[in-house]
């Protein structure tokens, strides 16, 4: 994202300072928190019932897949997610603007599961096709939207951003709950339908509060000139439409199976963030200063894939586990398995605040950014060695935000393979193992913590 697309408006101003309606906060912020519960309602509702769909029996509505391979289809589709991200980024930044790449991503989405709704595979593919697409535009951007509500030094600025946050953990927690219920008691696709409805209801509200968004659509908000917008949007329709032809013929022939499509994608989730690293530290638009700054993003970088490596399994292994081996009922009340994600929601919702006023309180006093990712690598292992003592027994059973999304890219794209191995080995070993890697991973930034203090400055 460019810097002054979060300062200002498509104008070159920064948004009105009188527009405040929402808990004293500019009214655009109640459009995009808005948007952003809506999104994660039907995202998060769909993924938390999206590996449970593919391991269930074909007889019983499923895709009939065996629990790894499904933890795998299901990471890849991850790994496709945030690869788009990165495109979607630069579509807004050079090409469509935020508003629009917001909203056109918002109808992808929905169109996409709509589409999963349909008890089809062929429909399940094409749905995770367009939810993919649409992620891709709607995720990096919105969150543009919200820095573009207020001037570099307002200081309701952070306040702002954990409100938007905070609706995104809102969407989290309620969304495998209806989808969940539905899925277990209805049938998958009625799932699917729910998180359709849901996008659908963000996309009237994101319509209808467009008018206090800055950057909301008009001209000045592209990039390119209005016959050279309309030339690149032709460019781009044909280029996706050369790109599912190109994936079709090889499908039908029988060559690119759903295995070698999960491969491919980890490739690619390998080799981008390699060759996005290798181009900035050759660029001669990069000076030697700035080269040495994003040195320890290298280290950050892992640290992130190691820590996502672990929380998306969640929404795949865990989810497998939780189907298998979890208690289903609380006080005689039965609940599906798939509303286990919730809790994340749940305490994300109840911590943020409490962490948040831990660092105000702490002040200057606070840990070094790059000790706060090593904690929470550190906190995330032991999420996963925790899961082997209860699993024994059971044998049988702008480019910052680029790197970002690559990071979660590259983390899903290890996880589809390293789910595979969920038949093969016993649990309590892949847990052990994954959470051990984490926790090293952590230890290893926090060693690494002074040098990353000294070569991140300014960053604090």
């Amino acid at each position: 994202m460019s810097r002054t697309a979060l300062e200002a408006g498509p104008d070159g101003r920064p948004p009105p300072e009188d527009d405040r309606a929402f808990l004293c906060r500019p009214k655009g912020l109640l459009t995009l928190s808005g948007l952003e519960v809506w999104e994660r309602f039907s995202f998060l509702g769909m993924q938390a019932i999206l590996v449970l769909y593919f391991a269930d029996t074909v007889a019983h509505g499923g895709m009939g897949m065996s629990p790894g391979t499904a933890a795998s289809v299901s990471a890849a589709y991850g790994t496709l997610v945030h690869l788009v991200s990165v495109a979607g980024g630069w579509l807004a930044d050079r090409v469509l603007g935020p508003y629009r790449a917001v909203l056109w991503g918002g109808v992808l989405i929905a169109c996409g599961h709509y589409a999963m709704a349909v008890p089809t595979g062929t429909a399940t593919w094409a749905g995770l096709g367009l939810i993919s697409a649409g992620t891709g535009l709607l995720k990096p951007n919105a969150a543009t939207m919200v820095g573009k509500l207020y001037r570099t030094d307002d200081e309701r600025r952070d306040a702002g951003f954990a409100l938007y946050y905070m609706a995104i953990n809102i969407g989290a927690f309620a969304g495998p709950l209806i989808t969940g219920w539905l899925g277990d008691h209805e049938g998958w696709h009625w799932g699917f339908s729910a998180a359709a409805i849901g996008m659908t209801l963000g996309l009237i509200q994101f319509v209808a509060g467009r008018r206090h968004l800055a950057g909301r659509g008009g001209a000045a908000e592209f990039a390119l000139a209005p016959d050279a917008l309309r030339r690149a949007v032709r460019l781009i329709v044909a280029g996706a439409l050369v790109a599912a032809v190109l994936a079709t013929a090889p499908a039908v022939a029988g060559w690119l199976t759903t295995g070698r499509f999960v491969d491919l994608l980890t490739v690619v989730s390998v080799v981008a963030p390699v060759g996005y690293f290798a181009v900035m530290f050759t660029s001669p638009r990069v000076t030697a200063g700035e080269r040495g700054r994003l040195r320890p993003y290298i280290v950050l970088f892992l640290a992130s894939t190691v820590f996502n490596f672990v929380l998306f399994q969640a929404y795949s292994t865990m989810m497998l586990l939780a189907a298998s081996n979890a208690a289903t009922t609380i006080l005689g009340f039965g609940f599906p398995a798939s509303w286990y994600p919730s809790a994340l929601g749940a305490f994300e919702i109840a911590l943020a605040p409490v962490v948040a006023a831990l660092w105000v309180r702490m002040g200057p006093r606070q840990p070094h950014a790059s000790d706060k990712i090593a904690i929470g690598v550190v906190l995330g292992g032991p999420s996963f060695l925790l899961m082997v003592l209860p699993t024994s027994g059971h044998g049988d059973d702008a480019y910052r935000m680029s790197l970002w999304f690559l990071s979660l890219a590259l983390a899903n794209g290890i996880q589809a393979q390293t789910v595979k191995l969920y038949d093969d080995v016993s649990k309590p070993a892949y847990f052990g193992v994954n959470g051990a890697v984490a926790v090293a991973a952590g230890l290893a930034v926090t060693a690494a913590a002074p040098w990353l203090r000294r070569t991140m400055h300014p960053v604090h």
